[in-house]
Formats: structure tokens, C-alpha cells, sequence
């Protein structure tokens, strides 16, 4: 079952999302952020981007600021949800 953080109002209000999703137990540990039909992933190992597209800009650095203060919340939902590729498993 996919994990979603609960998002303070004045975010979810201009439809910010941020969520584990399902299926994703291969990839490098991330959490995906989602405005309308835009995607982005912040990996939990480094709390930051994954892909250059589209531009992380693009994500207020207020909001990416408060999803990095929630990481060790979003490790551990990782971990339980993918304990065979644990966020720990690579960490430096």
C-alpha cells in the first residue's frame, strides 16, 4: 500500500502531494512529489533530486525544506514498506 505524508493545508491547497508509492522496491529510495500532472523524486538517501526533470526549480524551496525535516519519517515508512531495499542498505 502506497504511503502518503500529510501535507499542511496551505500546500495540499495548491495541490501538493508527496508519496511512496507502490511497486517501487528496485529503485534507488525516494519520495515522489506531485503537483497536477508534474512528478519529481527526492531520494532519501541524500534528501536530494533524482532526475533533472522537470526542473526541481520548480518545487518552492520552502516546501522541499519541510519534505527534508520529515526524512527520517519517510525512511522508515520506506524501509517498512521495501525492508528487502532499505534506505540504510547504501547509505555512505
Amino acid at each position: 500500500m502506497a504511503y502518503t505524508l500529510p501535507v499542511p493545508s496551505d500546500w495540499r491547497s495548491q495541490e501538493w502531494k508527496v508519496k511512496i508509492f507502490d511497486d517501487e522496491r528496485n529503485e534507488e529510495p525516494h519520495v515522489t512529489i506531485i503537483r497536477k500532472t508534474q512528478m519529481w523524486r527526492l531520494g532519501l538517501r541524500t534528501g536530494e533530486f533524482l532526475d533533472d526533470g522537470p526542473p526541481p526549480r520548480d518545487v518552492p524551496k520552502h516546501f522541499v525544506g519541510w519534505i527534508r525535516s520529515r526524512l527520517a519519517e519517510l525512511r522508515r515508512e520506506w524501509d517498512g514498506m521495501y525492508p528487502e531495499n532499505p534506505v540504510s542498505s547504501r547509505e555512505e
